[in-house]
């Protein structure tokens, strides 16, 4: 690992006047250290920043340090938001990896990692290995010419299923952005990740009061059941009325550069009844626009069927 300058600031505005790399629990910065991918100069240690609590009160509020862990075990967090935390990683990660770090945590794309190959998201305008090369892991969705690569985060395709907003402090005050703008697909940016701007900073994580959101999961389809990145993945909320959907919320990840919303599956299921031909009929719109490439084809019907599986384990018991 090269060397570098670590400070730990205690106030939020002594981390935005820092010019530095911020750090929370670290399980992905440090890894990225090691492998050269990331060289900064200066890393900031923030995790005695005020930025904790978790709020149920009137929808769900989390301070940008909270644990995973936390998250996950509080009472009054969203199922699909807890599932997606505790399926995400190991016990020993969970307890160390803050929200908002998950949120930042850069691509597992194995080209990415590796900085002896080309990486437009690394190195703009080397190149994307993963296009010609070993992409049975790689995105189908939202891909450009320029990267093909997943987004890692499990919790993020259920926070974009649920309209979750990120609230972002900088040096000129707060904004707040839908985690659905939040993100980027690479078009011909690949390494512009993110909306959040220079010397900025994830704050908290806001999730809109949902009632029915109660009524929701996260199916995660992967290699092996131990700690493993998604394959495809689907966070289903559903409000039923009298065995027919009034409303659903459908994001799958896995599949996609960003987590993706599938607004197109969410209208079918409306007024549907709940039965299995409904979920597949709705499902059966979840990869289109796909662009499978030499080794992820699979993906296409996999996802397809994630999402119907989400469905039939969120209404077991329900259905006619």
């Amino acid at each position: 690992m090269r060397p570098f300058e670590l400070t730990a600031p205690t106030t939020v505005e002594d981390a935005l006047d820092a010019s530095g790399t911020f750090l929370a629990g670290g399980t992905t910065l440090v890894d990225l250290m090691k492998l050269d991918v990331l060289t900064p100069q200066r890393v900031l240690d923030i995790n005695d920043l005020p930025l904790r609590g978790i709020d149920t009160t009137d929808g769900l509020r989390f301070g940008a340090l909270e644990r995973m862990g936390d998250i996950a075990a509080h009472p009054g967090v969203y199922p699909a938001i807890s599932r997606a935390l505790l399926l995400s990683a190991s016990q020993q990660l969970r307890n160390m990896a803050s929200i908002g770090g998950n949120l930042m945590q850069r691509t597992r794309c194995s080209y990415f990692r590796d900085v002896t190959m080309p990486c437009n998201r690394r190195e703009p305008g080397s190149g994307c290995s993963a296009l010609t090369g070993v992409n049975r892991m790689h995105a189908i969705l939202g891909t450009s010419d320029s990267c093909v690569a997943t987004h890692a985060s499990d919790v993020a395709v259920a926070l974009v299923a649920l309209d979750a907003e990120v609230e972002l402090t900088g040096k000129t005050g707060k904004r707040t952005v839908k985690i659905t703008d939040f993100y980027r697909t690479p078009g011909e940016t690949p390494e512009v990740e993110n909306d959040l701007r220079p010397g900025e900073l994830i704050t908290e994580v806001r999730v809109p009061r949902l009632d029915w959101a109660e009524n929701s999961t996260y199916v995660k389809v992967r290699d092996r059941q131990s700690y493993e990145f998604a394959l495809a993945s689907a966070a289903v909320a559903l409000d039923v009325r009298d065995g027919v959907i009034a409303d659903a919320r459908v994001a799958v990840g896995g599949v996609a550069t960003v987590p993706w919303r599938l607004t197109a599956v969410e209208e079918v299921l409306r007024g549907k009844a709940v039965t299995q031909e409904s979920f597949e009929q709705a499902a059966a719109l979840a990869a289109e626009g796909a662009r499978p490439l030499a080794f992820n084809s699979f993906k296409v019907s996999l996802v397809k069927r994630t999402v119907v599986r989400a469905l039939l384990e969120l209404t077991e018991g329900s259905r006619r």
